[in-house]
């Protein structure tokens, strides 16, 4: 059986210590099957070459050991840190948050055409966006893709509606609209305050506008899905007095377990997944009118959580997701 080189990709500069990364290197540094793990960050500027002007032939980067892990200086990006033959490697596992440019990568992806992702770039561009979620529209809420304010209008005049820049993330840029109110989370303020920094994003990407659900105050479940398995969920809830459910903008996460419509969801959603290279995403579910879970993201980048999710499920969650890792990359190569 083969052994694998593995390059990851991350940037530490955003890191806390609960970040995933560091225990899923930790746990691929004993993999029997991992020949050699290196780490790689953005916030190093040694690699500025690499992640902003796309020289992709080399990188500077530190081989996972033992002693590797969080430190609030980087220390573990930086000590016996060298460079290292981008070409050496046989996966590239892609730990980086936003932001992150298509054309990065595009140009990663064209670079390496025969090396394995996780997940695949060209994947985590169609996939990562809100328009994904347009490929099933019967697990979703009422949901359109708004080119203009004339289709923002149309919607909301049926609909109050929670509209989403196609591209952000973590709550950032959601606006909800009831008849000519719009909140934006902290405060209500008239529509027309908004309409400047509307139009800027409908001429950029568009919005995808969604019927706001009156069963948000129930949670946002986030489920952690490898190769199809949903390994853990757990359950935002908003804070008080707010209807956005994310742990960054003061929301709370508690343990919870998929149900099984959120099962039915995952089963459809993933042979799609699957086609486009991706092998580890986030699926949020809502409560929706009808009382039963409905889809309202899909997030294909940086999944964190793992963990956590080990802590409160008492799984060898990321042994089993390295696992994953190692059987896809085998039918690959």
């Amino acid at each position: 059986m083969k052994a694998y080189r593995i390059l990851c990709l991350t940037d530490h500069s955003g890191h806390s210590q609960e970040n995933s990364v560091y225990a899923i290197l930790n746990e691929l540094f004993v993999h029997q099957r991992c020949k050699e793990v290196i780490v790689a960050s953005r916030g190093d500027e040694a690699n500025t070459s690499f992640f902003k002007h796309y020289n992709f032939d080399e990188i500077r980067g530190t081989i996972v050991s033992s002693s590797f892990g969080y430190d609030k200086d980087g220390k573990s990006y930086y000590e016996n840190s060298k460079v290292y033959k981008t070409a050496d490697f046989d996966i590239v596992l892609m730990r980086l948050p936003r932001p992150m440019s298509d054309d990065f990568l595009l140009g990663l992806k064209d670079k390496f055409k025969t090396k394995i992702f996780i997940n695949d770039p060209f994947g985590m561009i169609s996939c990562s966006s809100k328009a994904f979620l347009l490929n099933f529209p019967e697990l979703c809420p009422p949901i359109k893709l708004c080119h203009s304010i004339e289709d923002i209008t149309a919607f909301t005049s049926q609909y109050d509606t929670v509209l989403k820049p196609l591209r952000d993330y973590g709550g950032r840029g959601l606006l909800k609209i009831t008849g000519q109110i719009v909140h934006d989370g902290t405060s209500y303020h008239a529509t027309d305050r908004y309409l400047s920094s509307i139009e800027k994003n409908i001429e950029k990407d568009g919005y995808i506008a969604m019927k706001y659900l009156e069963n948000v105050g129930q949670g946002d479940k986030r489920l952690i899905v490898v190769g199809g398995e949903i390994m853990a969920a757990s359950l935002r809830l908003p804070p008080d007095n707010s209807w956005l459910c994310n742990v960054a903008l003061g929301g709370t996460s508690v343990p919870a377990e998929a149900t099984e419509k959120e099962k039915h969801i995952v089963k459809t959603i993933n042979p799609l997944l699957e086609d486009n290279g991706i092998l580890i995403y986030g699926v949020d579910t809502l409560v929706g009118d009808d009382n039963t879970r409905v889809l309202s993201e899909i997030n294909t980048l940086s999944i964190g959580g793992f963990p956590q999710s080990e802590k409160q499920t008492g799984r060898p969650i990321i042994k089993e997701t390295l696992n994953k890792l190692i059987e896809y990359a085998d039918a690959r190569f």
